[in-house]
């Protein structure tokens, strides 16, 4: 069945001023000759759904290959604070995530993972990658 505009629901994305990419950090890579695949898991990353104002929880995945830089671990665990008072979609704070941290480090490769917690019955998981993958 197909629905018309009368059924639809058009809500704000909500403010992401908030978010914090300038306390991000690097540091160098000093092995640049080498690929090494880094790994930065938290299940304690939380924003705001701006559909209902609701907190979203989730495990965030980082996965990356450095090409020059290495993201300051510190650094990191501020910048995703500053989503938990945000309002913003889960498929938008993986965009988000990601183009910060590339931004911030130009990586070989990146993935983001936001493997949210159930809500509703419902369970949701969205990843992007940027870049070309190094072979293992």
């Amino acid at each position: 069945m197909k629905r018309g505009k009368k059924n639809r629901r058009t809500v704000g994305t909500g403010s992401t001023a908030a978010i914090d990419a300038g306390v991000l950090e690097t540091i160098p890579y000093e092995y640049t000759g080498r690929d090494i695949l880094i790994d930065i898991d938290t299940d304690e990353f939380t924003a705001v759904c701006p559909y209902s104002g609701l907190p979203d929880f989730g495990t965030l995945r980082i996965h990356y290959f450095p090409r020059r830089l290495l993201l300051e671990l510190r650094s990191v665990k501020y910048y995703l604070v500053s989503y938990r008072h945000v309002g913003i979609y889960q498929e938008h704070a993986v965009n988000r995530i990601l183009n910060d941290l590339v931004a911030c480090t130009e990586p070989k490769w990146m993935q983001v993972i936001a493997d949210y917690n159930i809500r509703g019955g419902v369970h949701s998981v969205a990843s992007i990658e940027w870049g070309k993958k190094p072979r293992s």
